[in-house]
């Protein structure tokens, strides 16, 4: 009898209590994604799932209000009862909101899924991929996490028309080459740099994306190719807490933290931090990298009409820098891939921040402020080992084609660069037109402060003390060894004996020359107008930038001297809406870079007449499976003059007189069911120089640009039965035959890789079991030459702990 008692107390409450379940939409009909669902009262709720759908169980009976919510969107509120054991059904359709629309991204993507709708690179403020004239790919954080990615260069594969040039951070986009050495690349948005030797981490990042073509009329000079912008993960107003443990291939450990929520009870004050911790060794002989990042970001929303964001990356780096494979001359096959030139007492030390101070402030519906302002500080401690781009020669001048001609560089140095992007947003209509115009201002900087220096060593010893390029026709005038032959300032690399030549090396033995870097100073000021005027089905993307720059040559001496440039830069673009899931559009932009000879060492030829460039491109986007899975289509022509090529066997620049290319890019992000995610995409480039320095057009592909690269990645999740919990990830990317940066001669040859991965989840906890390069193929990413070559990593494994709370 008191057993019953006991079950019949509880079993009514569980009777008693009520369930609320419903669907969002926006004005569309389409589903209201991951929206937020309140009951005031018991200060509980959920969010909505990618298909709009919620539901809250356990609710006591009495009246509540239930409060919708979504950026972009009108906030509503519904008063209800609910009676004992009832189960009520709602329907609410969001009506958008163009006072709530981020003009800055403050407040993070809800979004889980390989798809992302919207952008802030595109346009300046906030528009959705499909009204952006202009082909985006881009790769978010559940596709970086499946596949098991620590590094932008990890993720480019997943991109059309994207490649490594190196190992760095160092990617040719469409044929034209960028990197983190310069200012041309963005965090949010904003102009940035890094150190180039390493390529940025990706565990604090959102998303990655790549605007595709010339972006000079939004971000000033940059490349024509396309610019990569890193998009950090910003607070969310829900809490969400993960912990992840990885331990893999080549001593691999790694420990990541993603910590967000709301600091207030009225969610005005939001935090995030990503942290990292990674110790790894590496398939090439004598690498590791430790890497230690700490990533807080704070939003402040004080009202419904200002946005604050505070963005903090530190990133401590202590590594050796690896300058490539070397093989036996013109053998491409000759020595293992592991091979690197390094020697044990090398090091590469390199301490990185990046501050970001973002407002956002809505004056009226129609009239809003937006301002950012980034600050990246650099330090760089090098010493390094490394080949001198040749082969070591003999007492005749000839080539020995086992040993590599060696240097040795002592370096250290700091760059700093700052961004300010500040402008109005203002919203109208004549007639049947409405108008979204902005009006901004940019102020861009880059200074090497004084101090930055390198000893370097090189050369055959000569008799007057001193260290310099063999001449055989002097020989006297060198010392030579017992057979004749030049005696190397640093000993050469033996690629038939790379033990001894890895080694600890007397750095007090060598006879050093120093190089300089810095004082230095480099600034742009940049003013633009951008109209986006929709009518009916149609979109128009009007915009012209005007960017002043200035160079400051022999900066801080009595010399100084201010080199001055400008560039008034069109942009114009077209979208059209064919149906409701297809949009069709056009583009015309102009780019332009300045190549300044403060930049450069003046023995490499310079000064540069600038890079100016233009594009054309038309294509096609278009969603499916009811706005789950996105497909874009893009066709391309760019044009580019006064290209700068390395010249073969020597340090210094030459300057081409017209390069294009074109070709034709597709990319497929989404879901084709709820458990079913895919990312492919593919592209056709053909690169070429069509005018060289003589007025000559070359024939030859651009270096490391493949005519044709793919790729696919997709994972599918067992949602019901005895397998449920359990996924399998597949994925194969591909690249034909490239050409070498500095000798047309010699090429890589084309690769596929087939990676996979396993997932398990059971309650909060998640294992993780990714397989790289499964058919152990040798390949290579990018390469200079032969004496400088970026092979691929071998087959491995990583496997990953996961918690989330």
């Amino acid at each position: 009898m008191l057993l019953c008692t006991l079950l019949l107390h509880g079993i009514v409450p569980a009777q008693e209590q009520a369930t609320i379940t419903g669907r969002i939409t926006n004005g569309t009909d389409t589903p209201a994604a991951f929206s937020n669902i309140l009951i005031k009262e018991l200060k509980r709720g959920t969010s909505a799932d990618e298909n709009g759908h919620f539901e809250i169980r356990n609710i006591p009976p009495g009246d509540y209000t239930i409060f919708i919510s979504e950026i972009g969107f009108i906030p509503q509120e519904r008063a209800v009862s609910l009676e004992s054991g009832q189960i009520l059904t709602l329907r609410f359709q969001m009506a958008e909101n163009v006072t709530t629309l981020q003009t800055v991204e403050v407040i993070g993507r809800k979004e889980k899924s390989y798809k992302n709708t919207t952008s802030f690179v595109g346009a300046k403020t906030e528009i959705a991929l499909k009204d952006l004239p202009q082909a985006v790919s881009y790769a978010t954080k559940e596709l970086i996490a499946d596949q098991g990615a620590m590094r932008v260069g990890d993720l480019v594969k997943n991109f059309s028309g994207v490649n490594q040039n190196t190992f760095y951070d160092d990617i040719i986009i469409r044929g034209y080459r960028i990197n983190g050495g310069s200012n041309t690349q963005l965090l949010n948005g904003m102009r940035t740099s890094t150190g180039f030797w390493k390529q940025p981490l990706a565990n604090y990042l959102e998303r990655v994306e790549v605007l595709k073509g010339p972006s000079s009329a939004l971000f000033g000079n940059a490349s024509p190719g396309g610019v990569i912008n890193r998009v950090t993960k910003k607070p969310l107003d829900e809490v969400r807490n993960s912990v992840s443990f990885s331990t893999g291939s080549f001593n691999t450990l790694r420990a990541l933290g993603d910590f967000t929520g709301p600091l207030t009870k009225d969610k005005s004050l939001l935090y995030r931090l990503n942290i990292g911790y990674e110790d790894a060794n590496s398939f090439r002989d004598l690498q590791f990298d430790k890497n230690l990042v700490i990533a807080p970001s704070l939003s402040f929303l004080p009202t419904d009409k200002t946005r604050v964001n505070f963005d903090l990356i530190y990133n401590s780096s202590k590594s050796r820098l690896d300058r490539g494979q070397s093989t036996y001359k013109d053998d491409l096959y000759s020595t293992p891939i592991s091979r690197s030139l390094s020697a044990t007492n090398d090091f590469l030390n390199e301490e990185t921040y990046i501050v970001t101070l973002a407002l956002n402030h809505q004056f009226t519906e129609e009239l809003s402020f937006s301002a950012s302002y980034i600050r990246t500080g650099y330090n760089e401690d090098l010493l390094e080992h490394r080949g001198a781009n040749q082969y070591a020669v003999d007492g005749l001048g000839q080539d020995i084609p086992d040993k590599i001609a060696m240097q040795v560089f002592q370096r250290k140095r700091k760059r700093f660069i700052d961004n300010l992007s500040a402008f109005f947003n203002y919203k109208a209509q004549t007639g049947l037109l409405k108008h979204n115009l902005i009006a901004g201002y940019d102020y861009a900087q880059q200074e090497i402060p004084r101090g930055g220096s390198q000893l370097q060593a090189n050369g055959y010893l000569t008799k007057d003390g001193g260290a310099k390029a063999y001449n055989a026709d002097n020989s006297q005038n060198f010392f030579l060894d017992s057979d004749g032959n030049p005696i190397p300032n640093v000993a050469h690399f033996d690629l038939s004996n790379p033990v001894a030549s890895q080694q600890l090396r007397d750095m007090n033995n060598y006879v050093y020359t120093v190089r300089s870097y810095g004082p230095e100073l480099y600034n742009s000021h940049g003013v633009y107008l951008q109209d986006q005027i929709t009518w009916n089905k149609l979109k128009v993307l009007i915009g012209l930038r005007y960017d002043y720059y200035t160079d400051k040559m022999n900066y801080e001496t009595p010399n100084e001297e201010s080199v001055h440039q400008d560039a008034l830069l069109p942009r114009i673009g077209a979208t059209y809406t064919l149906t409701d899931n297809i949009n069709i559009y056009g583009t015309y932009v102009q780019g332009f870079e300045p190549q300044t000879a403060s930049n450069m060492d003046p023995n490499l030829g310079g000064p540069f007449d600038p890079l100016e460039s233009n594009m054309i491109e038309f294509g096609g986007k278009s969603s499916w499976f009811n706005g789950k899975l996105d497909a874009t289509l893009a066709l391309y022509r760019i044009e580019q003059k006064n290209t700068l090529y390395a010249q073969a066997g020597t340090d210094s620049l030459q300057q081409v007189g017209k390069d294009r290319s074109r070709g034709i890019e597709v990319d497929l992000n989404g879901r084709i069911f709820p458990n079913w995610s895919i990312s492919a995409s593919y592209s056709f480039i053909e690169a070429e120089i069509t005018k060289d320095a003589a007025g000559n057009r070359s024939g030859l592909q651009k270096p490391n640009t493949p005519k044709h690269q793919g790729n696919l990645w997709t994972r599918y999740n067992m949602d019901h039965g005895k397998l449920k919990g359990l996924g399998a990830g597949l994925g194969t990317n591909f690249v034909t035959e490239r050409v070498l940066q500095q000798n047309s001669a010699q090429t890589i040859p084309g690769y596929t890789l087939v990676n996979a991965a396993l997932y398990y989840t059971v309650n909060d906890f998640t294992l993780q079991l990714n397989f790289n390069n499964i058919t152990n193929k040798t390949h290579w990413v990018g390469g200079y030459d032969y004496i400088r070559l970026f092979p691929g990593t071998p087959r491995n494994w990583l496997l990953t702990v996961g918690y989330a709370f």
